[in-house]
């Protein structure tokens, strides 16, 4: 039995709330369970240099804790002058992600920041980061051609993420925290719409974990990002 109580292939419950911040060209708010992230997406009518005359545009990603987002209060990053490694990872993980699905050519040497707050952490920060930014993402590039900037949609498939692992010797799907902190194998899939694998981060804690037993991850990380992509298509009014 899970802490939870729930199945081994059943996910927290999933809200997406779009539109949630009122300035940012796209945003939503995003929950796995207890895990909730606040995600805008920012127009910026410039590329970076070495972009410049290429006729591309760029997508990056910077991501961060809330003080108080985990039991005990976190010093701000900001206040100690430097990013951790955890964070400088994950925010380039975001940034790839979305990247693998969009034509960065369609954005016309145009940039859009995307900026991941962690409000409440419970287990899978980065994955529910990297789902709700497609959303913002999604919400930015209609208003983005809603300006005429770009001619049409960027994107070249959806995109969603999740955590599976080894709990107690079983494969599970979607992790929490006491599920995270305890597991002998924790692994982080991001999988395309069509199917396709844009990265895998599998960790062994205990023992090393077999081929079979990775396989029956990404069985299951496909059962969760596909209903994490019902979630976005319902959040984004589209079918």
């Amino acid at each position: 039995m899970r802490p939870s109580g729930r199945a081994v292939d059943e996910m927290r419950k999933i809200e997406i709330i779009p539109d949630f911040t009122k300035h940012a060209e796209g945003s939503c708010l995003v929950k796995f369970g207890d895990t909730h992230v606040l995600v805008t997406a920012s127009f910026e009518d410039r590329t970076p240099p070495w972009l410049r005359d290429t006729g591309n545009g760029w997508i990056t990603a910077e991501y961060g804790m809330l003080p108080r987002s985990t039991h005990d209060r976190m010093g701000r990053e900001a206040a100690r002058g430097k990013q951790s490694g955890r964070t400088q990872e994950i925010q380039r993980l975001i940034g790839r992600a979305m990247r693998a699905v969009v034509d960065l050519s369609a954005l016309k040497e145009k940039q859009v920041r995307i900026d991941c707050d962690v409000i409440q952490a419970d287990g899978g920060t980065r994955t529910a980061s990297i789902s709700g930014a497609y959303v913002a993402l999604h919400r930015c590039f209609e208003w983005m051609r809603a300006g005429g900037y770009i001619d049409r949609s960027p994107f070249k498939d959806t995109i969603a993420a999740v955590s599976c692992g080894i709990y107690e010797g079983n494969a599970v799907l979607d992790l929490d925290y006491p599920e995270d902190s305890a597991a002998s194998t924790d692994a982080n899939f991001v999988l395309t719409g069509k199917g396709g694998i844009v990265e895998v981060q599998g960790t062994a804690e205990e023992e090393a974990f077999s081929e079979e037993e990775l396989l029956r991850l990404l069985r299951l990380a496909r059962i969760g990002c596909d209903a994490i992509g019902a979630a976005q298509k319902a959040a984004l009014g589209i079918s």
